[in-house]
């Protein structure tokens, strides 16, 4: 810039009028900015896309590398299993057409069993000598990975495209969305670190409560990988669920709950339901609050039979949610949550003196991955 003023101040020799060379100067720079404003900002959007980019690659390599890792420790596989991983990462589910919404969940759920199945298979395959809850959490450990693949081959997508078309709209967009879309990914590489160690997840802070009010009891498995003990407190029966553990699973929550209340011809008073649920910016976490409605992150099959029994035989659901943020809920479970857990007992052991009689029958359902979660 400063020789661009000495051009015009040698164009002005002749005369001293300053003013005018600044006039000048600003006019040229006014058209330099109008002309070539956009073309830098397209420019620096594109870098930090592409630095995104650059990350994202990483996660998702580092991520995989992990994975492969895990299942030769803990799998003992007899050939390689990074072929068949790299496949694997690509494989994905189409949700059932819901133009037509009668039988929608029926169909979904049918689709949610067989993606499981073939994901359960394929962990069989590749760590045959993987202990059960070894195998559930190499499960979690791909699905995890699978998401950081994703993402990286859509943000890639998205970048190349955009330069491509060269639209500005389009590239502010992707440079828009970036922030959030990389908050994921972070949170989903800590996952890949729990999955392959089996730590507790903030996910599993409902099942936490539920293996407190279980500790010591006998139990029995009521549906495909979800657990039930009955205690007396203070002359109420209670019956309290959660997924197996400590691998990690999830379980089918609402089939167990239908069982149970059939089993004993609707002679349910309450159901009590305990879940992690996302936390608004600002809000503590581990933060406690109480609602009514089925407390289950389903993507519906299983919400919908807790909702269908509850409003067949007309028992009240009380909902309990523990509040933390989509990194907390799917890494290493902090100390807030544990203290949290423990502040959620003696809630649900309130609820149960003050809303249930002597004599009645109430179902706390603990709701979340149990991973490194125990009876």
């Amino acid at each position: 810039m400063e020789h661009l003023k000495s051009i015009l101040a040698a164009l002005f020799r002749d005369t001293t009028n300053n003013l005018i060379i600044d006039v000048m100067f600003f006019m040229v720079l006014a058209l330099v900015l109008t002309f070539f404003n956009q073309k830098i900002q397209v420019w620096m959007w594109l870098r930090e896309a592409e630095n995104a980019l650059k990350r994202l690659q990483f996660l998702a390599s580092k991520a995989k590398s992990i994975t492969i890792e895990t299942v030769k420790e803990l799998g003992k596989p007899s050939f390689d299993p990074a072929p068949l991983i790299d496949d694997f990462l690509d494989f994905f589910y189409i949700e059932p057409v819901s133009l037509d919404p009668s039988g929608v969940l029926r169909r979904l759920e049918h689709i949610l069993n067989v993606r499981d199945k073939r994901i359960e298979a394929f962990t069989k395959r590749i760590a045959p000598n993987a202990d059960p809850t070894a195998a559930s959490n190499i499960e979690g450990l791909l699905e995890a990975t699978m998401v950081l693949n994703y993402l990286y081959r859509e943000i890639r997508h998205l970048l190349l495209l955009g330069k491509r078309t060269k639209s500005v709209i389009f590239i502010m967009q992707l440079q828009m969305t970036l922030p959030l879309i990389m908050r994921y990914a972070e949170a989903f590489f800590g996952a890949v670190d729990a999955f392959s160690k089996g730590k507790p997840i903030g996910d599993g802070v409902g099942a936490l409560v539920a293996a407190k009010l279980m500790q010591g009891k006998p139990w029995r498995e009521i549906a495909e990988n979800v657990i039930a003990s009955e205690f007396e407190f203070k002359g109420r029966h209670v019956i309290v669920i959660k997924a197996k553990g400590p691998g990690a699973e999830i379980g089918k929550p609402g089939e167990a709950i239908a069982r149970i209340v059939a089993e004993r011809g609707g002679n349910i008073s309450r159901i009590i339901m305990i879940d992690a649920a996302a936390k608004l910016e600002g809000e503590k976490t581990g933060r406690i609050a109480e609602g009514v409605g089925a407390a289950i992150g389903d993507p519906g099959p299983e919400k919908f039979k807790i909702e269908e029994i509850a409003v067949r035989y007309g028992i009240p659901l009380d909902a309990i949610a523990i509040k933390l943020s989509l990194e907390e809920a799917i890494t290493a479970m902090r100390k807030e949550l544990v203290e949290a857990a423990e502040k959620a007992v003696q809630k649900i052991l309130n609820i149960i003196t003050e809303r249930v009689e002597e004599g009645e029958t109430v179902i706390v359902a603990g709701i979340g991955n149990t991973i490194g979660i125990g009876q």
